[in-house]
């Protein structure tokens, strides 16, 4: 038996009692009611699956206006309501007003009893598909703001910031594609998924895929989805993040890693706005708003044949370059309070905190890390404080205070990083430059580029 709830609505009691009887034998709960003006508590209760309503309830009416009434009253309190009407076999043409209005389908007096609980089951499953799709849209959207809550805020009063801000400002509300650039740890998703938040496409998904992250061999896969069969793993169809992303805002991460070959797979997607699962002939649209970012040079790589000029252009309708934290130290303090009223709820430390020489220190030293570095010295100093006040010894930083290699500092991947760092500064962060005094190769240049977080 279907744990379902029936509310049928007629002026005869016998057509009452007939369809109680042929219904129950499927349904749970069967309630039924003569006089329409008894609908409306039930209605506003919102719990019956499947609603069966006449079309006349005064005596000798056969207009059936009372019925088409009712149908809106009911729609009226209820929009997601699914109503059955009733008719007599020469009130069709009713019937298919009723429809029109709202109703979900009709049954003719008198009825086969197969057919009438035929069309209630087709309604109650109708009932339910609407209810697990209001539920996936309810969950869908908690767990975007759950997700959001860490990227909610873009923290800075710097006028670096300001100026960034205006522009974010500006652009999100189009559909351009936009390409983000800014060095790692800058907040290059925070960008991403503020411009989301307030565009057009902000109740749909948001689609963060981190291309450095996903293998040659999967990028297919995992771009444009496959169907059951494609490749040995693939034991179902599966939609891949353009798909998933349809209406919404798509943030490729990392773009600079792509090869040439998977580029030109990714160009003819943009382009065509279209893509065909791996295994399958059919093409299927898709309606997204581009983001990209990367910390890598895509107009010197354009130049040198690393990275399409076509694909360049096409994700770069507006450039976004977020400054590091070391051209903005105005921010620290700020910064530092958000992250600090982060870390003292979590590890219930509410007295913790900052004095004015530890924002000092802090404001000296020229995170490379960038504002990810920030956030994880502040944790680590309220994880480790055995103390209320956070003072400027409680900070341990990764070099020394003035930025320079410390002359007793012998560890060899913090020698590198700096002297990287220095090379850079020397050639206002040309990368071919800097690898040349340095004596490496551009692709050895990028490699511990990405590894030291520049």
């Amino acid at each position: 038996m279907i744990d379902g709830k029936i509310l049928i609505i007629d002026d005869d009691k016998d057509i009452l009692l007939s369809t109680k009887m042929v219904l129950k034998k499927e349904f749970s709960s069967i309630k039924t009611i003569i006089e329409p003006t008894d609908i409306i508590p039930y209605i506003e209760k919102k719990i019956f699956d499947v609603v069966l309503l006449d079309m006349n309830f005064t005596t000798g009416a056969t207009s059936g206006k009372e019925g088409l009434e009712w149908l809106k009253t009911i729609l009226k309190i209820d929009p997601q309501a699914v109503i059955v009407m009733m008719t007599a076999y020469g009130d069709i043409n009713l019937a298919i007003d009723s429809m029109k209005i709202g109703a979900i389908d009709f049954v003719v007096k008198p009825w086969d009893n197969k057919k009438l609980l035929a069309t209630i089951l087709s309604a109650y499953n109708l009932r339910k598909s609407k209810q697990e799709i209001i539920q996936l849209k309810n969950k869908q959207e908690v767990l975007v703001n759950h997700i959001d809550q860490s990227y909610s805020e873009i923290i800075g009063e710097s006028d670096k910031m300001i100026e960034l801000l205006e522009i974010v400002n500006k652009v999100a509300k189009t559909d351009a594609n936009i390409l983000i650039l800014g060095e790692n740890g800058t907040g290059k998703e925070v960008i991403a998924r503020a411009i989301h938040r307030i565009s057009e496409r902000s109740k749909n998904l948001f689609i963060n895929v981190d291309l450095g992250a996903i293998p040659e061999t999967l990028f297919e896969s995992e771009l444009f989805g496959h169907v059951k069969g494609a490749f040995t793993d693939a034991k179902e169809d599966r939609a891949g993040r353009f798909e998933i992303a349809n209406n919404g805002t798509l943030f490729l991460d990392e773009i600079g890693n792509l090869s040439l070959p998977l580029q030109s797979k990714l160009l003819t997607a943009i382009q065509n706005k279209e893509i065909t699962r791996v295994g399958s002939n059919e093409s299927i649209p898709v309606n997204i708003r581009l983001l990209c970012a990367t910390n890598m040079p895509l107009k010197e790589m354009t130049d040198r044949n690393e990275f399409r000029q076509d694909l360049f252009f096409r994700i770069n309708t507006v450039e976004i370059s977020i400054p590091p934290l070391r051209d903005r130290l105005e921010d620290i303090q700020l910064l530092s309070n958000h992250f600090l009223e982060i870390y003292r709820k979590k590890y219930n430390k509410m007295d913790t905190k900052i004095t004015i020489d530890a924002i000092k220190k802090l404001k000296k030293y020229n995170w490379p890390g960038n504002i990810r570095e920030l956030q994880h010295i502040i944790e680590r100093t309220v994880i480790m404080s055995n103390s209320h006040v956070l003072n400027p010894s409680d900070f341990v930083l990764n070099i020394s205070e003035n930025s320079t290699i410390s002359r007793n500092n012998l560890n060899l991947e913090e020698v590198e990083k700096q002297t990287i760092d220095r090379a850079l500064k020397k050639h206002n962060f040309n990368i071919s430059s800097a690898a040349k005094e340095l004596g490496l190769g551009r692709t050895t240049m990028y490699r511990k580029m990405t590894k030291y977080g520049f």
